[in-house]
């Protein structure tokens, strides 16, 4: 099997379970703080609550979480975190795998896909940490932001200027 992408392929395969293991996360907190909409008690107030009469689904889905996850009694925002920690990851991700995978497409240096693909991951990891550790400002966080980031500009620069070498050469 000859795979013209081997870089980008193993990148997108790496954020694919990142992006597995975060939407897990927000699942098991939506299942043990019984938050299915929303990412607080408050947001979900002004809703009906289903499970006052559910279907068998329902009442199925609710039986066997009962007796798999802890349920929590209060709201102490980690559902919060974890649904921003996802929803950031799938903000940034798929732009910065295409362009890894444009680069790569456009025979690149291998040490530039490398060097991107290991900061995205990386930071990538080191952003969701921050965000669901710990509220606010932290050291993951900025990692991850400040290395995105470099995927990005160096990304978004690199395309470019294999762009314009395409446009330019006849």
């Amino acid at each position: 099997m000859n795979n013209p992408v081997p870089i980008a392929t193993l990148f997108i395969g790496l954020n694919g379970l990142i992006a597995f293991a975060l939407s897990y996360m927000v699942v098991m907190e939506r299942t043990s703080t019984r938050v299915w909409h929303g990412e607080s008690q408050t947001d979900v107030s002004n809703q009906p609550n289903y499970l006052e009469n559910p279907g068998k689904w329902a009442a199925f889905v609710e039986r066997y979480t009962q007796k798999s996850v802890a349920a929590k009694t209060t709201d102490d925002g980690l559902l919060q975190r974890k649904v921003r920690a996802f929803g950031n990851f799938i903000e940034y991700v798929p732009l910065a795998l295409l362009f890894l995978l444009t680069l790569e497409l456009m025979q690149a240096g291998t040490g530039l896909l490398w060097l991107l693909g290991s900061a995205l991951t990386v930071g990538r990891v080191a952003h969701a940490w921050g965000v669901i550790k710990t509220y606010g400002p932290s050291p993951g966080r900025a990692i991850g932001f400040f290395l995105t980031w470099l995927v990005y500009l160096a990304g978004a620069g690199a395309c470019m200027y294999y762009g314009a070498i395409g446009v330019l050469r006849p």
